[in-house]
Formats: C-alpha cells, structure tokens, sequence
C-alpha cells in the first residue's frame, strides 16, 4: 500500500474501504461511486481499490455486515443492536448513514441508527475504531462507523435503459425468519434512477436446549428510492427513504417497539475543482414516530409511550491538495435534533391522570468546524494532524408526572421530581476540543506500522441529562443497557474526554496477512452510574435491581487484536487458506479498579477457507472465554465460556448465487455475554431472577441472489 493513498483521486472513481480486520478475512464490499468524504487515513482501517466480491450477508440487519469487520454488538431487538468499539457502546460510536447523522429516538434506544439500513442496501462500509481523524466526524470518542447506500450508476447511453438489479430471499430455521430484498437501477450517461428495498419477519429463536427465547419476534421493512445527475465535474444525487417497523420484541427491556415509522431526504452534491480539489455539500433530514407497549403474549403489559425525533443537518466539505505531497481537508457542519417523549395516561390505573411527559421539546444543536493537513514526509513517512472544534447546545421544556397526588398512602416521588426540573435552568452549552496525529511508517512493501494519537469528546444526550422521574417505573423506562435497572438523568453532567493511544503492524504476503493492533483509552468525565436506590417486585433477592444515576468518572479501556490469513495451498482442488482471530478487552474505573458494564472477554476464531472457481466454503470454530469480570453497580451477571461451530458453503452460477449455512452446527447452549438479561423471562416466571438471554441455537439457513 502506498505511503499516501487518496481517498478519492478523481470524483467519479470507484473504491472499496474495509476495515484492517475485513481485509484479514478476504471481504470487500461493493465500491462506491464518489467519496461523500475527505481522506481518511487511520490507524485502525486499510483501503484498497478494486472490484467487490461476492457479500454473503447480503439480507437481514446492516450487524450482519459489521460483525465481520471486528465489530461487537449489544443484543436488542433483531434490528436494533447497538455497536461496541474497543469496549463502549451507543452514542459514543458516531455512526454516520450516507453521511447523515441519524439519532436514537427512544429512552431505550430501540431505533439506534444502524436500524435504519439493511444489508442489501449497503454499498460500502468503514469501521474506524480508536483514533478516527477529525474529517471522520465528532461527538464521539470511542470510532465512528459509516455505512453507504448511495451509489448512484450511470450507464453508457445517452437515453435512460436498464443498468442492473438483483432480488434475494433467505430463511433462517433457528427463528423461522424470511427475508427479501432487492436492487433496480435505470440509467444514462448523466441520470440515474434507482429503488432499493429489503423486508425481514422473524418468529422468536430457540436456543441451544430447544427452548424459546421469548419476546425476540420482530417483522421490518426499509425503502430507498435516489435520483442521481452528472457531468464531467460535478454530481447532485437526491435520495428519500421510509422505514416500517410494525413490531419488535425486546427481550432485555420493560418495553417492546409496536411501531417506527420513518421518513428521511438527503440532497449531496459534489464538484471537481481546479488542481483535483473537491468540495462536497450536503443536507440531510431524518423524521421518526416511535410507539413502545406491548404486542406479544410473550410479554405482556399495558402501557403506551410515544416519541417523535427529528434530525436537521448540512455539512461542507473542501478537500485542497497543497503541493504534490500535501494535502488540506476543511469543513463546517450544524447538526440539529429535536425530541418529544410522551407517555400518554392509562385510565383507571396508577399512570393517570395526566401524560406522563419525560422529554418535552427537547434540542441538542451542534456547530462544528474542522481542519485536517496530509503530508508525505518522505517515500515512507505520512502524516496527518487535525483539529476539530464543535459547540454544543441543550435544552428541554418544562414536565410533568402522571399525578400530583400521593400514590396509595406514599409520597410522589415524580411529581416532587417534575417540580424540581421544571424550577432549574435546564439550558447546557458544552465546548468540545478534538485532535488527531496519524502516521505511518512504511517498513517495506508489504510492512507497515501505524501509530495515533487522538484527544477526543462526547457531549452527553438529551436522555442522559434529562430524564428526570424518580419512581421505579419511570426509571426503568429509562436506560439502553439492557440491564433491568432503573436510571435517572443528570443536568449537571460534563462531556467525556478521551485520550487515546493506538499502534499497529500490518503485513501483506503472497501468503501470509497478518495485522495486529494495541490501544489505549484513558477517559476523563467519563458517563457512568452510580447506584442511588433499589427495587425488588419479588420476595428472592435473586429479583433485586438498582436505580443509577448517570454520574461522571474517570476509566481506563485497553485491548489488543491479532488476525492472520495464510494461504497454505493452491492446487487443482482449490486454494485452501486459515484464518485466526484474537481479541481482548478491558475496562475499569480508576477508582478501585471497578470493571466497566459490558465489556466482553477474550475471543478468538479459527476458520478453513477454500475456494474453487465460483465455489467457496469455511468452517469457522470460534471461543469467547468466561466472563467474571462484571460490573457490581448494575448487578451484571457472569457466563461461562463457550465455543461455536460455524458451516458456510456458497456457489454462483452466471447470474444465481445461492448460499447454504448452519450456525451452531453442534446446537450449543451458551448465553450472550453483552446480551443483557431477560426482563421478558423474568415477567413470566420471577423465581429464578434475571438470567442473562441465551443465544441461538442451530440454524439451518438457505439464501439465494438472482442478477438481472
């Protein structure tokens, strides 16, 4: 890999970006037409140029594709898991959809932005974990994520005719899961019309005993439809989308989603300029309706919750080669998010009379700007300095609780909650200072070290700060950890501040790739919880929970990873090549050395590949240690280490693809370490306490892909 390699040379030139660990594995995803960024160069990411191959994750969630590129997920509904980077979770991830910021809409972050593409949808997809350069995005301190469907095609006639399209189905046994998707291009040489569409319903999955995991059922739809102009210098693309999501069980929260209903509209355009510069702009507006209750005898409930979110943003984008060895990357962004949650009342129950109004015009505004210098020291030094400035901006209206009055006899601990909120200056303005220094040294041809080094910072989010009950029930309505406790906002909470340090070797061989990376993470005002109450709605302490309050302290997250790829044969039988994978976390608070929540144990992979013209198959085995390292504020359970054995078997032929997997092949049971416990388990049945959700047991599953 060259010292310097651009991100994008020309506006209209293809290019595919993975993430070190996707390379590692032999996966690329589709290129991409025009960068909707600057250069990215990062210690954690490797880019490569070329033709895609063939994806087999191409249904289902948008998770499908990222677990493959090293990145962990916390289990939620089948749609809506939330990303984990070097050990933190959910808003401290920037995820970035065709370069929009979309932001989770719910108390419990059932509509995460990541829920809002399928995997059919995504043409390329960049894990940047650690040190992301200050041009990758802000607000976040733990990588950022971003994933494209955006990739308009143009044809070679100067009339409108056919350019490509696919459909796909799947089904998966574990689960009794359908999936369908499919692809439509018309195009000219400067017009190009195109559909993207993709529908998933899944019963819910039975674990490794044959048991039902109850409350995981979900049924999705999502919608693109993008319109695209050209000429020699210069490209406006126009894309709107909608998402139907009629019901998702969540097993590890009170609450299910019985309905998301999205609009969204994003306007880019993109311009050569003189010198092979570039400028980018590009508006973005994302609209939600979000409905929790209840849908499923699998859990069962009476109790409604609304909330509508609103994403406005623009971003301005220069890129200005300064010399041959140089370059200069600017931009200006605004962000702006409003939210209302609404819990309507229940009559004749204790959630009346009044609506229960938790977030009420609520706006989190962010104004940033940016500079980024690329330089080529030499044929095998290349650096990359940046500073990134974002003001951030917070604010709700005034609250009020079900009731005024005493509950059965008790003081009312909401309603002497919504006074107090309501008499505070509740406006918060934040200053967030980001810095990165990259370089990379190039030890020879296929050698290479990287190093970075990134003071980052995450402002906290509008739940965080202001959700303000303090009942039992309003505070577990509150929180995305999966966990079962309650929690409680903070006005007065500070941004987080990390400091990161990050190395790395990458080796590519005729027959060996190897790529292993050590990290760093020391975090000043870091957003945690400390406990300031207790529940317990049975009579065994086993269904003891804890009320945190969102609390600031200082942690300290590190973690290696090792992949390697050798090819050890290539003969009339195919080529036949090995993989393994190693990686390692850990977290802690600086005081007493207390574990971070939800930090997985050591894992590993080991997995036979061959290929045979169109013909590829693996048998991955992989090993994720016991975890005994728990966090005792929010009652984290352990599990026991466990192994899974994984089939996979594709062949294309022509224009059909069909692909054949078992997952689980031995029908293991195990329990997902970052899954959370199962608070629908615990509705049904409350003498065993909360146990933590299993996962699937064997799959069988078939998909086939026809190109037309």
């Amino acid at each position: 890999m060259a010292a310097n390699s651009a991100y994008l040379s020309h506006p209209f030139k293809t290019s595919v970006i993975s993430s070190s660990l996707a390379i590692a594995m032999g996966l690329s995803l589709a290129p991409q037409a025009m960068a909707d960024d600057s250069e990215l160069a990062n210690i954690e990411r490797l880019e490569v140029h070329g033709q895609q191959t063939e994806n087999r994750n191409t249904l289902g969630s948008a998770e499908n594709l990222l677990k493959g590129q090293g990145v962990d997920f916390s289990e939620a509904g089948g749609v809506s898991a939330l990303p984990i980077l070097n050990g933190m979770m959910g808003d401290r991830i920037k995820v970035l959809v065709d370069g929009a910021d979309i932001t989770a809409s719910c108390a419990n972050q059932m509509n995460p932005p990541l829920s809002y593409i399928s995997a059919n949808q995504v043409t390329t997809a960049e894990v940047i974990a650690g040190v992301s350069p200050v041009s990758a995005g802000g607000d976040n301190i733990a990588g950022v994520i971003k994933v494209s469907s955006l990739n308009p095609k143009f044809g070679e006639s100067d009339s409108i005719k056919w350019n490509s399209g696919d459909i796909s189905t799947g089904y998966r046994s574990v689960s009794d899961t359908l999936l369908l998707g499919t692809n439509a291009t018309v195009a000219s040489k400067n017009i190009s019309l195109s559909y993207q569409g993709a529908y998933e319903d899944a019963n819910s999955y039975k674990d490794g005993n044959g048991d039902k995991v109850i409350d995981t059922l979900y049924r999705a739809q999502n919608h693109a439809l993008t319109a695209a102009w050209r000429d020699e210098t210069q490209q406006v693309a126009i894309k709107l989308t909608h998402q139907n999501i009629p019901f998702q069980g969540f097993a590890n929260q009170y609450m299910d989603m019985t309905d998301n209903k999205s609009y969204g509209a994003l306007a880019r355009y993109q311009l050569k300029l003189d010198d092979d510069g570039e400028f980018s702009a590009q508006f973005n507006w994302h609209g939600v309706k979000h409905e929790m209750g209840f849908f499923t005898p699998e859990k069962t409930g009476k109790m409604p919750m609304n909330t509508e979110g609103d994403d406005y943003s623009y971003q301005l984008h220069w890129r200005l080669p300064m010399g041959d060895d140089s370059t200069l990357l600017v931009g200006q962004e605004f962000y702006s998010y409003h939210l209302d949650d609404v819990w309507p009342a229940v009559p004749g129950t204790m959630m009346a009379p009044n609506d229960y109004i938790n977030i009420n015009d609520g706006e989190r505004r962010r104004a940033a700007v940016y500079s980024e210098w690329q330089q080529d020291l030499s044929s095998s030094w290349w650096l990359s300095a940046g500073v990134r400035f974002e003001y951030v901006t917070t604010n709700t209206g005034e609250v009020q609780a079900y009731s005024d009055m005493p509950m059965m006899g008790m003081p009312n601990m909401d309603a002497a909650a919504a006074q107090a909120f309501n008499e505070m200056d509740r406006e918060r303005n934040d200053d967030l200072i980001d810095a990165t220094l990259l370089a990379r040294y190039q030890l020879s041809a296929n050698q290479q070290l990287e190093f970075g080094l990134a003071r980052k910072n995450r402002a906290p989010n509008l739940y965080e700060r202001y959700s303000w009950g303090r009942g039992t029930m309003a505070t577990t309505m509150i929180g995305w950890y999966g966990d079962g406790n309650g929690y409680v906002g903070n006005p007065d909470l500070k941004p987080e501040t990390a400091h990161t340090l990050s190395a790395a070797y990458k080796y590519n061989g005729d027959s060996w790739q190897v790529s292993t990376t050590a990290w760093y993470t020391a975090v000043t005002d870091y957003i945690d919880a400390e406990v300031i109450g207790s529940f317990n709605r049975t009579s065994s302490a086993d269904g003891k929970r804890n009320i945190l309050q969102f609390t600031n302290l200082d942690a300290n997250l590190y973690g290696a990873r090792f992949n390697a790829l050798y090819q050890f044969a290539e003969t009339s039988t195919g080529k036949w090549q090995v993989l393994g994978k190693v990686n390692v976390t850990r977290g802690e608070r600086d005081e007493g050395n207390e574990p971070l929540y939800q930090i997985k144990p050591l894992q590993t992979e080991l997995a036979l590949q061959h290929q045979l013209g169109n013909w590829e198959n693996s048998l991955s085995w992989q090993w994720v240690a016991t975890k005994d390292r728990v966090d005792d504020r929010r009652l984290e359970n352990e599990t026991d280490s466990y192994s899974l054995l994984n089939l996979n078997s594709s062949m294309k032929w022509q224009d059909l693809t069909v692909t054949f997997a078992v997952n689980n092949l031995f029908d293991s049971y195990y329990e997902l370490p970052l899954g959370g416990v199962s608070v629908a388990e615990f509705k049904a049945d409350n003498t065993n306490g909360f146990n933590q959700i299993a996962g699937a047991g064997r799959s069988f599953e078939l998909s086939a892909s026809y190109a037309f």
